[in-house]
């Protein structure tokens, strides 16, 4: 059955039948809506399934929105809820104790090396206190065999030169006490490169220095003490090798 056209209505034949805009339509038939001008596949375009030249091709025009009172009460209603909204948040997330700038990872970093610092540092004092506790006090005046036989033939005045004599006596064992390197489970490190500490929990060394009680705290730092220098922190662990 042959179709009717799209704007006649009449029976469409094949011979004179133009198929577009999900219409059929008479050669004659398919023109502008507006100027009544003939078009055909190539010049014709298409608005609500209607043909329109390019002269009179309808143009889509932006609808500015008037601020009407109900406009402006429904914006002022939306800005309220959001700010009742932000309120509640910051409501829950006040007791919780956290911030943006805590959960860093430059803090976080900073936090842990004091950690581990504060760890090391009691360790030391916990040896050293432990060490000196088993190292013997000098006594100036215990008994001696040799001073008790040479005292009684002694004057006073030599009786005062014994008092300073065994003041000197425990020396050699102070000595030996400082000489000790403070005990320590890490190694030892040779500096490769210059270092300059860029910050206060850092150290600084030159190549060839010896680091001693080092340890790794995280990836691509350690703490340890600089022979050379005696100064202790944190420090690059690419810029040492170990001994």
């Amino acid at each position: 059955m042959n179709p009717s056209c799209g704007r006649c209505g009449t029976i469409v034949y094949p011979t004179e039948k133009v198929n577009c805009l999900d219409k059929y339509w008479h050669k004659g038939c398919f023109s502008c809506e507006i100027c009544k001008m003939t078009l055909n596949m190539k010049n014709y375009k298409g608005f609500e399934k209607r043909p329109y030249c390019n002269a009179h091709y309808p143009k889509t025009n932006f609808t500015c929105v008037a601020d009407t009172p109900e406009n402006l009460r429904l914006k002022q209603q939306s800005k309220m809820q959001s700010q009742v909204q932000y309120k509640e948040e910051f409501e829950k997330n006040k007791g919780k104790g956290f911030s943006a700038v805590a959960d860093t990872p430059e803090m976080q970093r900073i936090k842990k090396t004091q950690d581990h610092i504060s760890n090391i540092k009691y360790h030391e004092e916990f040896e050293k206190n432990r060490m000196g506790g088993e190292i013997p006090s000098p006594q100036p005046n215990s008994p001696n065999p040799v001073f008790q036989q040479q005292l009684p033939h002694q004057p006073p005045a030599a009786s005062k030169n014994y008092n300073y004599e065994p003041a000197a006596a425990p020396l050699p064992v102070r000595q030996v006490a400082a000489a000790a390197p403070p005990p320590s489970s890490g190694k030892r490190y040779q500096a490769v490169y210059d270092y300059a500490a860029a910050d206060e929990d850092e150290v600084g060394f030159l190549e060839g220095d010896v680091i001693v009680d080092a340890q790794v705290i995280d990836e691509g730092w350690m703490y340890g003490r600089v022979e050379r220098t005696g100064q202790q922190g944190m420090l690059p662990a690419n810029y040492v090798e170990a001994i």
